[in-house]
């Protein structure tokens, strides 16, 4: 019998390629999207006539209760978010409100109208914020260091708190950074990705970033959409983290991108800028997925150079054809 998934943040990074996959597996797939003035469906526009598409927003109840009854869904994927760092120091409100309380909002939903069905929540390595163990695993305790990874902590916890009290299928993936070809423009990796591509063609001289002694556990985004159905495949809902492994700071990533793209002296083409640093920076985070490995069978399989070589390349091309087609 087809299978029926609801995804939230359909039309941003994860939610295009989960989709994607999903699609792959003979699902039936609905997708979750904001109304907007003009729609923002550049990721998704090669699914739409494969996917249902239904208005919602975590801010809205009512709007999320309609898209449980109607997709009436065996699994839900919540990877909607006000998900920039950067912006949560900004608007900390609002952040609460998405990422926080709008979990709570979807689990009441389900909880109402879907209650058999099996819950992912993207829950994120910045929950772990200052750590004081290396690397970060299910048992690491949380400091987040940003409004955003505050907010996530609470939909975490709600997450365990639905399970335990209203007996839901709930899990949570703590997902170390994915990045891919499709990642927002204000994310430090496509910032990097496409500014080189910039400098490449000649379209500026350089770009400014922030803290390049920030080190991360980068990975490519596909490899961890197979992470999250595989959670939810599982016989018990549980945590799990899915990470590379290693960490590489933002100036390896700069290093490298600009290799890819046959530019040497990287520095006389990058400035520091005080406005790109967060007011609590989180300097080290690297990920021990051995858990995912153990009882999923999963495991990151696209390499640091690789991951980069992907969104250089592509932002490259993506310029390349603007200015054959602008």
């Amino acid at each position: 019998m087809t299978k029926t998934a609801l995804v939230t943040g359909a039309t941003g990074q994860d939610g295009s390629f989960l989709m994607e996959f999903l699609l792959d597996k003979r699902y039936e797939v609905y997708g979750l999207v904001r109304r907007l003035s003009v729609p923002n469906l550049g990721n998704i526009q090669h699914l739409v006539d494969r996917i249902t598409l239904v208005d919602g927003d975590l801010i809205d109840q009512s709007s999320l209760s309609a898209a449980l009854k109607d997709a009436a869904p065996d699994e839900v994927y919540n990877l909607a978010a006000q998900s920039f760092v950067g912006t949560s120091f900004v608007q900390p409100v609002l952040t609460g409100e998405i990422t926080g309380l709008g979990a709570v909002r979807l689990l009441e939903a389900v909880r109402a109208y879907a209650p058999h069905a099996r819950v992912y929540q993207a829950a994120s390595s910045e929950m772990f914020g200052k750590v004081d163990r290396e690397p970060q695993d299910e048992t690491t305790p949380f400091h987040p260091r940003s409004p955003y990874g505050v907010a996530k902590v609470y939909a975490y916890w709600a997450c365990v708190n639905y399970r335990e009290a209203h007996g839901l299928f709930v899990s949570n993936g703590i997902l170390f950074n994915h990045e891919s070809e499709r990642r927002g423009l204000e994310f430090v990796t496509r910032k990097i990705s496409h500014g080189v591509a910039r400098i490449h063609h000649g379209l500026a001289k350089s770009m400014s970033l922030g803290n390049l002694d920030a080190m991360r556990d980068w990975g490519y985004a596909p490899d961890y959409v197979d992470l999250m159905w595989r959670v939810l495949q599982h016989k018990e809902a549980e945590e799990f983290v899915g990470a590379t492994g290693e960490a590489h700071s933002v100036r390896e990533f700069v290093e490298e991108a600009f290799q890819v793209a046959g530019i040497s002296d990287w520095e006389r083409h990058v400035t520091i800028d005080e406005k790109n640093y967060r007011p609590s920076e989180v300097y080290n985070l690297r990920g021990d997925a051995s858990k995912a490995k153990r009882v999923l069978g999963w495991q990151a399989t696209t390499r640091f150079k690789d991951l980069v070589k992907i969104m250089v390349d592509a932002d490259i091309s993506l310029l390349e054809a603007a200015k054959k087609h602008p």
